[in-house]
């Protein structure tokens, strides 16, 4: 567990992780408490899919996958499976640490507040962390995924960018609408009961399921 951290959270991505939320918490300007989730949801989407291109190209990288390919599948999926969850774990209370820092320095209106009977800004901020619990896991396990295929981590991040420069597009919004995987992004925030934007959010776990599903056949043949 200890070597799968050290491997999964150097301190180059842990540093580089805090930059990027600590500096889009001061840039990134909102005005409504419900827009934090929006503002954070896709800048997060593609720090994952950076953070977590190399989960297991760094093996072919480093030199270690003749040695790799000797252990038994088993173990390569728990491995691969550990990284993911650690990074993830990491990305998902870094998303909940950049919520409360936009709430310190952008100082956005509660909207709860403003509208008590129809909207809980405790229950927001426990939505928006499962909306980016699945959207994290998603844009993690899709760049691993490319990366594996071309056994690059370039094309994982390349790939990811396009995916989420067509995904974040209004055409994707129009199109797509509560199908889009940042349907969370995309919902009518002001309206507290509406979930049809879960509808996206299940798209996302059943493509995650379906490439780690995949796992096994791209180490396989492609480690």
């Amino acid at each position: 567990m200890c070597k799968e951290i050290k491997i999964s959270l150097p301190l180059y991505k842990i540093t580089c992780a805090l930059f990027f939320i600590i500096i889009l918490s001061l840039i990134r300007g909102v005005s409504v408490s419900y827009e934090v989730g929006i503002a954070i949801e896709p800048a997060m989407a593609i720090l994952a899919a950076a953070f977590c291109s190399d989960t297991y190209v760094q093996e072919i990288t480093g030199r270690r996958s003749e040695v790799w390919h000797l252990y038994p599948m088993k173990k390569r999926l728990r491995s691969v499976g550990m990284r993911l969850l650690i990074q993830e774990l990491f990305l998902l209370l870094l998303a909940a640490a950049g919520y409360g820092l936009f709430f310190l320095f952008q100082r956005p209106l509660l909207y709860g507040v403003m509208h008590p009977e129809t909207f809980s800004e405790i229950r927001q901020f426990f939505v928006y962390l499962g909306a980016m619990a699945v959207t994290l896991a998603f844009w993690s396990v899709f760049a691993n995924t490319i990366s594996c295929i071309f056994r690059n981590l370039w094309f994982g991040m390349g790939g990811s960018l396009l995916l989420w420069i067509l995904t974040t597009s209004a055409f994707a919004q129009r199109t797509f609408g509560p199908r889009n995987v940042f349907s969370y992004t995309y919902r009518n925030a002001e309206v507290a009961g509406d979930f049809r934007w879960l509808a996206g959010k299940g798209i996302c776990i059943a493509l995650c399921a379906a490439m780690l599903l995949l796992l096994p056949t791209l180490l396989k043949k492609r480690g």
